[in-house]
């Protein structure tokens, strides 16, 4: 039988406890009509799971696999066409459900439902194996390697709504300011504005994080740690355009007042978190200048697919901060939920559970 990682119960309160991983068997894969199996070649980490562990994401749960990230080759399918298509492809998978294509959010009643380790979807990515619906794969980029191809779905999604759809401002000639480089959707988001042809800087507490950042892009960077990097900023602003048109943010805390000194008026500030606090002020100094705040987080279906087609069309690779290999390697992917723990990532963090064409790295 397949196997896969999940969480094990121990006692604790929400936000103290951490909850350990533990294999578990899925049952043998019989896809129905429509259904594939994908064998999996590689999931990856995202601050969900992180927050999982602690208890502190909605609907946390245990016998459910864990990671909505994954790649893989479909090895069987169902008896419908849609399906067959499918035979022996390699694939990223739709990191969740429940929202095809409206602008505004989900369609479906219960809202969406992203997989891993929640009660709202039974499947996740950690695991040998998964039995999904063939609406739910697109193609992987043939220039990505299967670890590169896993650390796309959520990551990418989000990034890509945030930037592309609520900020309005991936253009060629605008200025973004995305905050806290270095996590894998403030890096996507690097990636998508530089692509689209906009003026991309970015902050962050660490000067190396920064010197990377550049190096992949960006036209300036400031460290928030520093006193004064708001006026840093805006003193690296294009000439002709000395004001920032957007920016998007993963932290919450402040953002408001210092983004109403550096935007434009009438811009855009873009929140997909909030890791410094669940409460952000809203000031009048935004009012006065017309800023827009907007809320986004993950995407619709054919948003996934408009960014997947993007990555393809850009040849964009995500950027990858480490890799552990196999699914009984517990140590292994433990030190990468530690990395996240204590923010040394630069990119994603990836498990590479087998390889293509090759047996489990059991």
């Amino acid at each position: 039988m397949p196997t896969a990682i999940t969480i094990r119960q121990v006692p604790g309160k929400p936000g103290q406890v951490y909850y350990p991983l533990e294999h578990m068997q899925l049952l043998e894969p019989s896809p129905k009509g429509d259904e594939v199996v994908v064998k999996i070649t590689a999931a990856a980490l995202n601050h969900r799971d992180l927050f999982l562990r602690q208890h502190l994401y909605p609907g946390t749960t245990f016998g459910v696999p864990l990671l909505a990230d994954g790649t893989g080759i479909v090895t069987a399918t169902g008896s419908s066409p849609e399906a067959k298509k499918w035979q022996g492809k390699k694939v990223v998978i739709n990191p969740g459900s429940g929202w095809k294509d409206d602008p505004e959010g989900p369609e479906a009643a219960k809202g969406y439902a992203i997989l891993g380790g929640t009660k709202a979807n039974p499947l996740g990515t950690l695991g040998e194996t998964v039995t999904i619906g063939a609406s739910e794969l697109e193609e992987a980029p043939s220039h990505l390697s299967s670890v590169e191809a896993a650390a796309l779905p959520l990551t990418g999604l989000t990034a890509w709504r945030a930037v592309m759809t609520k900020s309005g401002n991936a253009k060629p000639g605008r200025n973004i300011l995305i905050t806290g480089i270095g996590g894998g959707v403030a890096l996507m988001a690097l990636l998508f504005a530089s692509a689209a042809g906009a003026n991309v800087f970015v902050s962050s507490g660490s000067q190396e994080k920064l010197q990377k950042a550049k190096a992949l892009g960006a036209a300036g960077g400031v460290n928030y740690k520093e006193e004064g990097w708001e006026k840093k900023l805006m003193a690296q602003m294009p000439a002709e355009r000395k004001m920032l048109d957007a920016i998007i943010d993963g932290a919450g805390g402040d953002i408001v007042g210092q983004g109403a000194k550096m935007l434009r008026p009438g811009g855009t500030i873009v929140v997909y978190g909030m890791t410094q606090g669940p409460k952000m002020p809203f000031l009048m100094s935004a009012v006065l200048k017309n800023i827009d705040i907007r809320g986004s987080t993950m995407g619709s279906r054919k948003e996934f697919a408009d960014m997947v087609k993007f990555v393809e069309t850009k040849h964009l690779k995500p950027v990858i901060s480490r890799t552990v290999r196999g699914l009984n390697n517990l140590d292994g992917i433990d030190s990468l939920f530690e990395d996240m723990k204590s923010g040394s990532q630069f990119g994603k963090l990836v498990i590479e559970v087998s390889q293509e064409g090759g047996s489990s790295k059991l």
